[in-house]
């Protein structure tokens, strides 16, 4: 596995412009891997946008290499950067504690009955309340825990998917940062590795941990 980022040209409206939306940008990400087209081939990839010290960043996740000179269409020229993820994963420890950052789409299925022969319907947590408690609550499904008083939600809002020429779809994202303790490893890797929770596509569902010192 590779981690990669680069940080987003913000000042280049053209940029801005034609990064306006979640689909252009998962367009985008799939296109820094040029070998799965040619060999007819798409891997699992996760990606999100950090905001840190003023400035943006797209950081991904793939099973290969992306093509930074590719990368750099979005970004600020020589800073895209790719790292090999395998060792730090193999180096997790069952039961360890680490500080987390994520970005997540917080929703809930609300039943229509069993008798309607409907799925339920997905709708976004609303309140901090809520979104901390789907974090807590669905953590152990993903082999770690979190306590409620060791995380914050650090950014709220939603991102634009727009799909063919239907009416754009709000896209609920909320950024958690905060203190994980490690209770299943393997199942903790494949989490980092194949995201958490839904739009996993669309710039959510990314978990990037670092140990604490």
């Amino acid at each position: 596995m590779f981690l990669s980022r680069i940080e987003i040209d913000t000042k280049n409206h053209l940029k801005q412009k034609e990064f306006s939306h979640l689909g252009a940008y998962h367009n985008f990400v799939e296109t820094l891997f040029p070998q799965e087209f040619q060999d007819g081939e798409r891997s699992r990839k996760l990606w999100r946008i950090d905001s840190l010290k003023g400035k943006k960043y797209l950081l991904i996740l793939s099973n290969t290499k992306p093509d930074l000179k590719l990368l750099e269409r979005i970004g600020v020229a020589g800073t895209g950067e790719t790292k090999n993820y395998d060792v730090f994963l193999d180096n997790l420890s069952e039961n360890g504690k680490y500080r987390f950052r994520a970005t997540l789409n917080p929703v809930v299925s609300l039943s229509s009955g069993k008798s309607s022969g409907k799925r339920g319907r997905i709708v976004p947590h609303v309140t901090m309340e809520q979104k901390i408690n789907y974090l807590t609550e669905h953590a152990p499904h993903y082999g770690f825990d979190v306590e409620k008083d060791e995380v914050e939600i650090t950014a709220t809002g939603y991102g634009l998917l727009r799909k063919n020429s239907g009416k754009p779809v709000r896209v609920v994202k909320t950024d958690f940062e905060g203190i994980l303790t490690i209770t299943d490893k393997d199942l903790f890797i494949d989490t980092l590795i194949n995201g958490f929770g839904k739009k996993r596509a669309y710039g959510c569902g990314l978990i990037t941990v670092i140990p604490i010192i």
